[in-house]
């Protein structure tokens, strides 16, 4: 996660025309960079997409099933079949929308590992938060033994819904990002939990825009999700933000290179 630059800088800093200019905020494609022929969400074509974008890095969504198999998948249902209730081999045949099947973490992280460059934006699903407390204990450290497991400790930034997931990977990774999503926090509120991230919808930083500054005090790393419309992708470089996730990497990525002109 690189250090937040003051707004002036992000907004006039000239930089070089490669990826995003530096000083400005780094873009994470939303499920990957799906928006392509071939492609679909939380697919591994998703991640090769956002790798050959040259975006800073790619989320992605994480279940674990009965069996204890981690798999990449954006619902609590694929198919109709409730995940954390079925087996891998239940529905590990059946195709996603561009034909390939849903991934396992194993396969998701180990393709990872070919872009070195590119963070791994890895968002632990739960079904409600405090609501499956079995659950989440089992997977919170499944998640983070994967990743340990590729050796991706340096390169992976947590996020999470869920506040007792978040403070359950802060606790046991605490040299990595983690980044509550669910937005009902401030920034102080978030930090007195031992979280050092947030990662909000745009609406909440439009309707408190006093929280970049607030967690950027407090050494946080701020990113906002899904943002996809220009004048909302410009508020946001405007405020300061870290990241930008997004399902339109290419625009945002032109948008951040005419604001620092």
């Amino acid at each position: 996660m690189k250090t937040w630059i003051p707004l002036l800088t992000s907004l006039f800093a000239m930089g070089a025309c490669c990826q995003t200019p530096s000083g400005s905020p780094d873009i994470v494609a939303h499920r990957g960079y799906w928006k392509c022929e071939g492609a679909a969400q939380n697919s591994i074509s998703s991640l090769s997409n956002a790798a050959a974008e040259k975006v800073w890095g790619s989320e992605f969504d994480v279940w674990l099933t009965a069996d204890d198999t981690l798999v990449v998948n954006h619902d609590a249902k694929f198919n109709g079949i409730l995940l954390k209730d079925a087996r891998y081999a239940d529905f590990k045949d059946i195709p996603l929308d561009n034909g390939e099947r849903m991934s396992t973490v194993d396969e998701y992280l180990a393709k990872g590992l070919e872009y070195p460059d590119m963070e791994m934006v890895f968002e632990i699903k739960t079904y409600k938060d405090g609501m499956d407390s079995l659950y989440e204990a089992r997977v919170v450290p499944a998640c983070i033994a994967a990743v340990k497991k590729y050796g991706l400790e340096k390169r992976t930034t947590f996020i999470a819904f869920s506040l007792t997931v978040c403070e359950q990977v802060a606790k046991l990774m605490p040299e990595n990002t983690v980044q509550y999503l669910n937005g009902d926090l401030s920034p102080k509120e978030v930090h007195e939990r031992g979280i050092n991230g947030i990662d909000y919808h745009y609406s909440r930083f439009q309707a408190h825009p006093e929280w970049v500054q607030e967690a950027h005090d407090l050494g946080m790393s701020v990113n906002c999700w899904t943002v996809n419309a220009p004048a909302d992708i410009k508020e946001m470089i405007a405020l300061g933000v870290d990241q930008i996730t997004t399902n339109e990497p290419t625009l945002v990525k032109k948008i951040i290179r005419k604001s620092v002109r």
